[in-house]
Formats: structure tokens, sequence, C-alpha cells
């Protein structure tokens, strides 16, 4: 009787662990924003004009489901759509109503526009409120609500943003920010009236929570490494410090507007040159 040698069974795969953090990772940013909103609006009163707030939430996820659907034929996934709203909504105050409208369509716009080989050149909310900020000064203003002397409220969304921000793997990109604030404000407090401590006051702000977590470390605009991440980070800090002397009120916006796209054509011009084939060596006759 002949026999067969039995077929190796297939080694069972193994099982990925359980994450600490079983939610889809897209959803991140909106629970972490929502949270922030929150807590700054039950604390101290934070928003301006709440219905303003939702008009350009809503504005944002309309022009975002129209542009996807004339652009790529599918419903998009509406987490950044949310983020980029409700950041707009917050970050900007005007005594007139337009400006949230407009603030949330251009940086929805930006996301299909202003792209070089598939890839964001700016954070859309940075480059919608930088736009209205530029252009529109007279109306539009940026948000300077403090959080008053109560620390409670920093700790609760330094400890979680930070958290969660490392759950991504972003967290060195704030880190490298703020340590670059704190080193140029150092730098700044050496010049006549201008005091360490008022100078490290904006960075323990809402509007810097929102733009540390959120417009700094969105994956969509920022190059790839974790250096280079770093090195951004550090010359958004810089760009910053020399705006602040200047006396621009709005430097964090307009020093990430500056430095996010330069870095992202400079990382899509790098990454081009080394996909070129070089030319054969032509033997000799």
């Amino acid at each position: 009787m002949i026999s067969y040698p039995s077929a190796p069974i297939a080694p069972t795969p193994l099982k990925a662990a359980p994450s600490a953090f079983p939610i889809d990772s897209r959803y991140v940013a909106p629970i972490l924003i929502t949270l922030i909103l929150a807590i700054g609006q039950f604390s101290f009163g934070m928003l301006e004009n709440l219905p303003r707030t939702m008009l350009a939430i809503g504005c944002s996820i309309a022009t975002e489901i129209l542009l996807s659907y004339l652009v790529y034929r599918k419903f998009p996934h509406l987490a950044s759509a949310y983020v980029s709203g409700i950041s707009c909504g917050v970050l900007i105050r005007s005594t007139v109503i337009w400006p949230f409208v407009l603030v949330a369509v251009v940086s929805i716009l930006s996301k299909y526009v202003l792209r070089v080989k598939g890839r964001h050149l700016w954070n859309p909310s940075n480059f919608g409120i930088s736009t209205m900020l530029f252009l529109a000064p007279a109306l539009v203003a940026s948000l300077t609500q403090q959080w008053g002397n109560t620390l409670s409220p920093m700790l609760i969304v330094w400890t979680l943003g930070s958290v969660i921000v490392w759950r991504l793997k972003r967290l060195h990109i704030c880190a490298a920010y703020v340590l670059s604030y704190i080193a140029f404000a150092g730098l700044r407090s050496l010049l006549p009236n201008h005091p360490f401590l008022a100078e490290l006051a904006p960075i323990t702000g809402p509007v810097y929570q929102l733009f540390i977590f959120f417009m700094i470390t969105d994956p969509k605009s920022t190059v790839s490494g974790f250096w280079p991440q770093c090195a951004v980070a550090c010359s958004v800090a810089a760009v910053e410090c020399v705006l602040r002397l200047t006396g621009n009120v709005h430097a964090p916006y307009f020093a990430l507007f500056l430095v996010g796209p330069t870095a992202n054509l400079m990382e899509i011009a790098l990454k081009s040159r080394r996909s070129v084939p070089s030319a054969p060596l032509l033997s000799p006759q």
C-alpha cells in the first residue's frame, strides 16, 4: 500500500494584539477638537457665536461633499471637513456672517485646487484663515480668548491631546514646535520691553492648542520623516518669531502659511529628482 505525504499544515496566523485605543484614527481629531471646544466654551465662553460656528461647519461639510462628488464621484469621509469647519468657525471673529461661509469654502476648496502631484500644499483651515486675515483685516480677526488664570483646562487638553497625537505618531512635531517657541520667546525677552512671561503667554491660549494639535500635525500637508517634520516645526516657530518682532498679531497662521507649502514643494521636488532614472552609459564602439 502506497502512502502519500500529507499536505503541510499552514501555520495559523497570529492575531494582532487589540489596540488600547480601538477607535478609527480618522475620528481622533474630531473628538479632540470637540473636546477642546467644549472645555473652552463651558469654562470661559470661548465661542463668540455658536450659530456662526455651526454655519462654518455646515459649509465646510457641504463643500467637501460637493467637490468630492464632482472630482472623484464618491461620498467622502467627513472627519477632515468637520475639523476644518470647526477650526474656521472657532478661530475667526467677525461682526458679519459671510466670512464664516467664505473661510470654510475656501479652506475645503484649497484641498482640491492647490495640489502638486496629488499632495496638499497647505493645511486647509490654515489656508482659509490666513487668506481671510490677509484680505479682509478690517472685518476679520482671530480668536484672542484666553483660558484665564485656571490651569486645569490646560492640563486636561494637554494630557488628552498629547496621548492622542502620540497615538498618531506625531507628538514629536508638537514637541519640536513648543520647545522652539519657548526658545524663541527667551530670545525675544532679551530685547527691551519684551518680558519672558508675556512672550510665553500666547502658547497657553486655546488658539495655540488648535494650532499645535491640528494645523502643524495635519498628515495630508506635512513632510515625511521624523527629523524633517521636526525641522519644519522649528522653522515655523522661527518665522513666527520674526513676524512677532514686526508686530504681526497673526504670526502663527502666517508662519505656517509660508513654511508649510515651501517644505512640501521641496520634498516633492527632491522625490521627483530621485525617481528620474539616470541616462544609461554609452558603451565604446
